[in-house]
């Protein structure tokens, strides 16, 4: 291997299942993963905040990314995991079907989706990786938490 394919810029994402697609978050962004938790419901919120837990003596909302994405609610199962996220002081936790695994991106092997299109709705997506013919929709998790702060 050459010196010039050592310094090519990597990143880190914990892969997770919604349904059948796989997304990516930034593992620096990650806190902890839990197995699934059971949320006290917050009257007046979006219908996608499942409520909130309190865990260690923090409360974090908790979304369901399955409603967020206008996937049918399903029932917990012995996969399904809830990823606590931090960005600053700010905590989210995230219901997904199942956590894959972390895995290494170089930046060439992500596409930005702003050649597709310039929706706005799909701000939340940083990109899509396409590892060993697999696709992987990278989520921009700052973006999530940002407007979730905003709204409360």
């Amino acid at each position: 291997m050459n010196g010039k394919s050592m310094n090519k810029e990597t990143r880190q994402f914990v892969v997770f299942r919604i349904g059948d697609q796989e997304f990516g978050a930034d593992i620096h962004k990650v806190s902890i993963i839990e197995k699934a938790l059971n949320p006290t419901r917050v009257p007046a919120t979006p219908d996608y905040i499942k409520g909130v837990v309190n865990l260690r003596g923090d409360i974090i909302p908790i979304m369901s990314m399955r409603i967020k994405f206008g996937l049918p609610e399903i029932e917990a199962d012995d996969d399904t995991r809830t990823i606590i996220f931090k960005l600053n002081d700010a905590l989210l936790g995230v219901v997904v079907d199942a956590v894959e695994e972390v895995t290494t991106l170089q930046e060439e092997d992500i596409e930005s989706i702003t050649t597709i299109t310039n929706d706005r709705t799909l701000d939340y997506i940083l990109g899509v990786a396409k590892p060993g013919g697999r696709l992987i929709t990278l989520l921009n998790i700052e973006k999530m938490i940002t407007e979730l702060m905003e709204k409360q």
